[in-house]
């Protein structure tokens, strides 16, 4: 997923970076950056450094980001490896001056970009596919960095969102599906701030201007928006990813005209209208799930209660690459209230199942602080596609329900019932003005081609 950050025209931009990629934490916790450039000494400085944001970043080194334009990064890795080298933003200088880039997404193409830059003769110092956009804007005919950047645009696809400066220019495009989300806010004390979610703008008190809408490349300078130019990619209608309202943003984020926290109530308000379970309490998987339960709990009318409590010094156990990882987490990650559960049927809110091996592991948690009942109902349709667009579930073997049935993973679960939202409720709670969502995980309709596939290439799914 990534997060991404940006601001230009404002003397504290890599501070207020830093704020901006604070809120973002949610979206990555392996590597943090921020790219800076000086127009009075005509110089680009950047850090990047593994790890949270509060470790990886310190005022030390934003003293060293001087600038009013700068670019951030937050990194969650998948396919594409952990390693500084692979941390963002990436900085180069090339004939059009210093340039600086981050990106939040996946490119269905990127092995087959890379092959052809290598057979061109360019050298990469990293295995992300954000490194590729940097070869094409360098590699491009046009006169100027609009035309190249524009250029190197057009032959990707999938799914992005870029900020990109060149000198004190700072450029702005989302792919014409608008997978991921990227908006635009004004700051009090002057200049523009563009970032993956409003949750950033608000820890800067920046005022909430618009989207970067889906097709569209933004130029900035000193603040202010001169030029809107729309891709020459037409596609039939955006498909921003519903997995945002489902799980990934975070719930004070305003995205795509809901405040997140008010979808994920309809999901929860609806799964319980349609996977009504016996209950005497309705607990949530904290935190994600939150707002799901409390809908949940609205409409079935069984109480809410804190059955689960979060460590949150350990990070999102989802978004950690590996397995062995992932479970060593989950011991630590959560720990139940006994005298909430004990002796009780318990209906438990989750946002959604990938692989299960949390879950099952939560459910023994339940068993053991005395639920006499676990009933386990998801917030979400059955996960069954791998997600080429910038989600860490890259192959069917990970996901639980790519190969069995509903019966067959309660049994997995151990649970006493289990129960998914349907595909056409969780449409139906965040369409009301017909929008249309990338549902690809759900269904396995793939609207960016996936040409890594169709060529005979590994597909691979890293920002």
């Amino acid at each position: 997923m990534c997060g991404i950050v940006a601001i230009s025209g404002n003397s504290e931009a890599a501070q207020l970076c830093f704020l901006g990629l604070y809120s973002l934490q949610h979206r990555g916790q392996e590597a943090a950056g921020i790219a800076s450039f000086d127009r009075t000494t005509g110089t680009s400085h950047r850090i990047r450094k593994p790890g949270l944001v509060s470790d990886a970043i310190h005022e030390k080194d934003i003293a060293e980001l001087p600038g009013d334009v700068a670019v951030a990064h937050i990194r969650y890795s998948t396919a594409g490896g952990a390693g500084l080298k692979n941390a963002q933003p990436i900085r180069e200088s090339y004939r059009g001056g210093h340039i600086a880039l981050v990106h939040n997404g996946n490119l269905t193409n990127a092995n087959a970009l890379r092959e052809g830059l290598f057979n061109q003769g360019a050298l990469f110092q990293s295995t992300i596919d954000s490194e590729a956009i940097v070869h094409l804007i360098a590699r491009s005919r046009g006169d100027t960095p609009d035309e190249q950047i524009a250029d190197a645009l057009q032959q990707l696809e999938g799914a992005y969102c870029v900020l990109i400066t060149v000198g004190d220019t700072l450029y702005a495009a989302r792919d014409p599906y608008g997978y991921r989300p990227l908006v635009i806010g004004a700051l009090p004390t002057g200049g523009l701030m563009l970032a993956s979610e409003t949750c950033a703008l608000d820890i800067a008190h920046a005022r909430y201007v618009r989207d970067v809408e889906p097709g569209e490349f933004i130029r900035i300078r000193n603040g202010e928006i001169e030029t809107v130019m729309r891709l020459p990619r037409i596609v039939a209608e955006a498909q921003p990813c519903i997995f945002e309202l489902v799980y990934f943003a975070r719930p004070d984020t305003q995205l795509w005209g809901y405040t997140v926290d008010r979808a994920r109530r309809a999901f929860g308000r609806r799964l319980a209208q349609e996977q009504g379970a016996p209950g005497d309490i309705v607990i949530s998987v904290p935190d994600s799930a939150n707002s799901a339960a409390v809908g949940y709990s609205e409409q079935s009318g069984i109480p809410f209660e804190l059955g689960l409590i979060r460590n949150h010094y350990v990070g999102r156990t989802f978004i950690t690459p590996t397995q062995a990882g992932r479970d060593f987490k989950v011991r630590m990650k959560f720990s139940p209230v006994r005298e909430v559960l004990n002796g009780k049927r318990v209906v438990v809110v989750d946002d959604s199942l990938v692989r299960g091996t949390t879950s099952r592991a939560l459910v023994n948690m339940l068993r053991e602080a005395g639920a006499t009942e676990v009933h386990f109902r998801l917030a979400s349709p059955p996960v069954r596609w791998p997600c080429f667009y910038g989600i860490d579930m890259p192959t069917h073997e990970e996901l639980i329900a790519s190969d069995k049935s509903v019966e067959e993973i309660r049994a997995f679960l151990g649970v006493d019932s289990l129960g998914y939202l349907s595909e056409e409720g969780m449409i139906e709670c965040v369409a009301e003005q017909g929008e249309t969502y990338c549902t690809a995980c759900f269904t396995g309709d793939y609207r960016a081609p996936l040409v890594d596939a169709q060529q005979g290439f590994a597909m691979s799914s890293h920002c």
